[in-house]
Formats: C-alpha cells, sequence, structure tokens
C-alpha cells in the first residue's frame, strides 16, 4: 500500500477518535449542577429533545416554492414544510405537520407526553423509515449526560432528595423529575455512601446497535410472549449471591430501560398481546414501569412510537375492552403518497441508492409513478381516475377548451380512504428493478409497463382487482403515454420548440387583445395597422373545440386571465393559461404530425427523410435519450401512435 495513503487514513483515524474524546465529558455530579446552572436546556426530557431535533434544520411555508402547481394545490391551506424530513420523505406534508405537532405538545408536557405515538398506513407508505429517521438523527445527536454504570442511562439530576427538590429547581431554573432505578439506589447507598455529590457522571451517545437510548420492541409469538423483552429479568445465576430482594440481581435490558432518556419502537404493535400493551400505556401514561421480581416501580421517560397496518388497528379498535389503551393513543394515519410529481421522487431516492447503472428514459418513472397512484385513487362521479390524478397533482385539465373547475378538498373529502389502499412503492420499485435487471441497455415507458403488467397477471390478487388493475395499465395509462409521447417527438421535430410555441402564444394575444377591444394592431416587425387575424385565432382555437360563438368568450378570458395574472406580478408565458397552452401544443402537434408519421414508420428513407429522421433522433438524446431507448420509442410510435 502506498505509504502517503497509509498515513491519510491513519489521519483520519486518529482525527475522528480524538474528535469523539473531545465531545465526551466526565465529571462528578457537582460538576454536572455547574453545567445545567450554565445550560438549564441539558436535562431536557425525551420529548423535548426530538422536537428540538426535528425542528433544529428550520421550516418554510409550503408556499415559499418555485413550483406553479404546488403553489396553485396549496393555495388555501397553510402549511408547514420541515426540513428534516424534505430530502426523504414526499407527498405526506399533512402527517409530518401531525407528527411534528404531537412532538411539540409533548415537549411541552401537555398530555401528548404521555400518549403513545401511533403511526397507522398501509404497507410501504412509510411509517419504519419515519421512525428509522428520528433513530439515525439521535444516534447523530450530541452527546447526553447520564449517571456512570446506570443500566438506564438515567438523568444525573435524579440523585437530588425529593426535600431538597424544589431549592435546586430555583437555582438550576430546570424542573426536576423521575427517580433513581433500583441499582443506582443501591450504588449511591453501598458504594458511595449516599455522598450523591461525589457520583461519578458520564456523557454517552444514543446508539441503537448499542442499545442506549434506542428500544425496538417486534412482534412476539403470542405463545411464548415474556415481559422481560420489554423491562428486563433477574439474573438467576446470581441469586446464588444474593437475596431475591438485592437490586443487584437485576438485569435492566429490556426494550423500555434501554430506551430511557429516547425512544422506544413497537413493531406491528397490534400483533401482541394485551399484557405487553398495559406496559407500553404504563410506561408513558404514569411514566413507570415494574422492575422484575420484587422490585417496585421504574421510572422511564422515553416517547414510544408505535405502528401497524390499518387492519390490524380496525381490529383492535372494535374491541371494546381496549378501550382504556385507545385513549391513550396519539392516532396520526400515514397514507400512501397521492401526487404524481412527489411519487417520481421517491423512486428517484431510492434508485440513487441502489447500484444500477442502466438508463432510464424520460417518463419511465413517471408511467410507473401514474399506475400507482391511480390504484390508490377513489372513483368519483365528478371526473375520470386520471383527471382526478393531474388535479391532485396540482395540474389544471382542460374540457372543451376550459380548464376544469373541481375543487381538490371537494374531491379528497368524498374519499376518505384514499391512500390507505393500493400498489405500494415496493412492487414498483420491485418491477424497477426487474426492469433494470433484464434489460442492461437501458429501460423506456415502455418497459416498465410490460414489467407491470407481468407482475399483476403473476400476482394473487384477487380478481377483481387484478382486472381493474390491468385496465389501467392496457388502456389508461397507454393512452396517457401516447399523448406524452407524440408531445415528446413533436418537441423533437420542432426547431426551437419552446421559441415557437412563445411566438405563437404572443401572437395569438396581440391579436386576440385587439379583437376583444374592437381594435388594430401593429405588426411587431413592419409596424404596419393591422385588424385582427380571425383565422389565425380560429386556427389555435380549434384545436381544443372552441368554434362559433364560444371564440368570443375564450378570447376575453384568455386576456381577462393574463391581464390579472400580470397584475399579481405573476411572469407570463404559453404555459400559463392551460387551455392556450393546450391549444398551442396540439397547433404544433399537427403541423409536424403527417412528416413524424411517415419519417418514422417508412422502412427504407429517401435522403430528405433519413436526414430529418436522424435529426429526430439527435435531438432525443439531447432531450434525455440514448440512441438505444430513442430507437425503441420510434419504433412504439410507428406501431402504435398513428395508424393509417
Amino acid at each position: 500500500m502506498d505509504k502517503d495513503q497509509s498515513s491519510a487514513f491513519e489521519h483520519l483515524i486518529k482525527a475522528d477518535r480524538a474528535a469523539q474524546e473531545e465531545s465526551l465529558w466526565r465529571g462528578t455530579f457537582i460538576e454536572y449542577l455547574e453545567r445545567v446552572k450554565e445550560d438549564p436546556s441539558i436535562p431536557k426530557l425525551a420529548h423535548a429533545r426530538l422536537y428540538d431535533i426535528i425542528t433544529k434544520p428550520g421550516l418554510r411555508d409550503i408556499l415559499e416554492t418555485s413550483d406553479e402547481p404546488t403553489k396553485k394545490l396549496y393555495q388555501d391551506q397553510p402549511l408547514k414544510v420541515y426540513r428534516f424530513f424534505e430530502d426523504e420523505f414526499f407527498g405526506i406534508e399533512k402527517a409530518l405537520a401531525q407528527i411534528v405537532r404531537y412532538f411539540h405538545a409533548a415537549a411541552l408536557k401537555g398530555e401528548e407526553s404521555r400518549q403513545v405515538l401511533y403511526l397507522m398506513g398501509p404497507v410501504g407508505s412509510g411509517k419504519s423509515s419515519l421512525i428509522e429517521k428520528l433513530h439515525r438523527t439521535l444516534e447523530e445527536s450530541e452527546p447526553f449526560y447520564a449517571i456512570a454504570g446506570c443500566p438506564m442511562h438515567e438523568e444525573p439530576l435524579h440523585l437530588i432528595p425529593r426535600h431538597l427538590r424544589k431549592e435546586f429547581e430555583k437555582m438550576l431554573l430546570v424542573r426536576i423529575e423521575g427517580d433513581l432505578c433500583p441499582v443506582c439506589r443501591f450504588r449511591l447507598e453501598h458504594d458511595h455512601s449516599s455522598r450523591y455529590e461525589e457520583v461519578p457522571i458520564i456523557t454517552k451517545r444514543f446508539s441503537k446497535r448499542r442499545r442506549i437510548g434506542i428500544g425496538v420492541v417486534p412482534p412476539v409469538d403470542p405463545n411464548n410472549q415474556d415481559t422481560s423483552v420489554l423491562i428486563g429479568s433477574e439474573d438467576i445465576s446470581k441469586l446464588d449471591q444474593y437475596s431475591e430482594g438485592d437490586p443487584r440481581v437485576l438485569d435492566l435490558n429490556g426494550a423500555l430501560n434501554v430506551g430511557n432518556r429516547g425512544i422506544v419502537e413497537f413493531i406491528e404493535v397490534f400483533k401482541n398481546e394485551t399484557e405487553y400493551l398495559h406496559a407500553m400505556i404504563t410506561a408513558t401514561q404514569e411514566k413507570v414501569i415494574p422492575a422484575p421480581g420484587r422490585h417496585g416501580m421504574v421510572y422511564v421517560d422515553t416517547c414510544i412510537v408505535a405502528h401497524s397496518n390499518e387492519a390490524e388497528w380496525q381490529k383492535f379498535k372494535a374491541d371494546h375492552t381496549n378501550e382504556a389503551i385507545l385513549d391513550r393513543i396519539v392516532v396520526i394515519k400515514v397514507p400512501y403518497n397521492l401526487r404524481l410529481s412527489e411519487e417520481v421522487k421517491i423512486y428517484e431516492k431510492i434508485l440513487a441508492r441502489s447500484d444500477f447503472k442502466a438508463h432510464i428514459a424520460p417518463h419511465t418513472l413517471k408511467v410507473a409513478s401514474m399506475f400507482a397512484i391511480l390504484t390508490r385513487l377513489e372513483p368519483t362521479a365528478k371526473c375520470d381516475l386520471l383527471t382526478k390524478l393531474k388535479l391532485y397533482n396540482g395540474e389544471e385539465v382542460v374540457e372543451k377548451g376550459r380548464a376544469k373547475k373541481l375543487e381538490v378538498q371537494e374531491l379528497r373529502d368524498e374519499a376518505k380512504r384514499e391512500g390507505m389502499f393500493g400498489i405500494s412503492t415496493r412492487f414498483i420499485m420491485k418491477a424497477l428493478d426487474s426492469a433494470l435487471s433484464e434489460s442492461p441497455e437501458g429501460i423506456t415507458p415502455i418497459h416498465i409497463r410490460e414489467v407491470m403488467i407481468r407482475m399483476i397477471k403473476e400476482s394473487d390478487l384477487a380478481d377483481d382487482t387484478k382486472k381493474r388493475y390491468l385496465e389501467l395499465l392496457q388502456n389508461t395509462i397507454h393512452k396517457e403515454y401516447l399523448e406524452l409521447l407524440e408531445q415528446e417527438i413533436t418537441k423533437a421535430f420542432v426547431y426551437a420548440y419552446e421559441e415557437q410555441a412563445e411566438t405563437l402564444f404572443q401572437n395569438y394575444l396581440d391579436h386576440a387583445e385587439a379583437y376583444v377591444n374592437r381594435t388594430t394592431l401593429k405588426d411587431r416587425n413592419t409596424r404596419e395597422e393591422l385588424h385582427p387575424d380571425e383565422a389565425f385565432l380560429k386556427s389555435i382555437e380549434e384545436q381544443i373545440a372552441v368554434v362559433g360563438t364560444a371564440a368570443d368568450g375564450f378570447r376575453q378570458e384568455v386576456i381577462g386571465y393574463l391581464w390579472a395574472s400580470s397584475r399579481r406580478g405573476q411572469t407570463i408565458s404559453y404555459q400559463s393559461y392551460e387551455p392556450l397552452k393546450e391549444a398551442i401544443e396540439k397547433k404544433l402537434m399537427n403541423s409536424v404530425r403527417d412528416i413524424s408519421r411517415i419519417i418514422t414508420k417508412a422502412r427504407t428513407r429517401d435522403e430528405e427523410q433519413r436526414e430529418k429522421y436522424n435529426q429526430l433522433v439527435e435531438n432525443l438524446l439531447k432531450r434525455g435519450y440514448t440512441p438505444y431507448s430513442a430507437d425503441v420509442i420510434l419504433k412504439y410510435a410507428a406501431n402504435n401512435l398513428w395508424k393509417d
């Protein structure tokens, strides 16, 4: 190995060790008190610590974005976005805001501080990932102070006798909660002769693997449940040396013991027996748990977070004997994301962590995401599912020359269970993994759709569900992708597509404004006075079926809408008014449709056609395709897009 490289490794290791040692502290209880006096936030409770961790990176209003669909979607709904979650969780902002609200209330020692945080949602909605995020961030947070040798890493202020606590609280400007565990109480009396000011205090780092401040309770076999998993046990090997009532026989290594000062996670919580759940509730409601054997109750300061799917929750809730437990649970639904743009971000994030190197063509993740979201939506009489998907994504949907007027909140209000069923994120990722493994040259929307169709056919889904999903893939998504594909080819064919669209837009505005105001207009180049060109206006409007007397109203709407947008300081472009944008894009599509059809379908091409085809491919490459994926989509277009 190169000597310089070896020394670089050694330097990194030594620098890290020095930084770790510098961040740790050891001293007496008296010295700890001096530190608390300087910084009264040191002995914060578990919920306050987690709330500070979540809010430290900052927050923003959801409308503080350049994304226009997001602004439109949330314009009447004040919602905070927490940067702590921003890069990992998408489309569940409301659930995240509710979680933060829980921690805020609990940090202020409200009723929530004595309640279990329960996340309920379908498989793969992100429940476990949310809790794992809290685990990771706790491990990365500042060290906390604890009594040296305490099996529960407890708060040193517990050493202060109860009759002196009021005086200490005044001096330190803190509130002292909790009592010593049996082990520390014994050590204080026998090892330190009750001289608590001399008890050694150390700093510790949260660690899931070393079981410091982070406890995890997996579902246990109902036929073999032992509460020692939660509260520890007695070490029977020591009963030969000590009596049963001696604290030295205690082994306080249960999840609620090790999760003291931090967090305890209950996985698939309602698969556990009621005895387990009562211990969980006692820990959060009374902040005590029973010590094993005959050692009374032990104080715990922990945030208990549980999760399961909706079916288990409904089954548990239906049993009236569980009312006492239900009253001590804060339920937060964590649904599947229902926004198309956010679903794409989820798969981009997961794929970025993988080692797949194959190229993913434009719209591939969009098509996969579209299927996932369509399966999660409830049908409505007000619109079809694809329209609903677009509205939920903040898009405008044009129908008969007008933007469809439907309130997203109304659609949500009539579909209370939306997002609690449907295809999971894991299903889509398995489809992507399969497609990427099968096609090392890269994948396109065509590949992913074929893989998803195959997976649905091979699945164990109910026949009616399977039929509905196949209909979405083979009909709804197929048609939508063909529209996307035609637009993609048009953009690759039309030289300076954006510029041409903008030119058409500006010309339309000039002539429409003159028509509405009954005035003439000046030619932008020659400056001569011209009358409004109605033939030109009609050629745009007829693309979206605005004809006859409807044209007058449409022109007035366009001018009024854009004038109002301009007053609000918004930038005006051909994309500003959705009906006109669609009309302009269809006009451009029509202008190249014939040549697109001829060139892509031709088995042999003359010199001019070959040159145009090569230019088309070159433009597709600039738009994010590879030669392979461009060839695949163009062949698909030739076979499916333009029927003779």
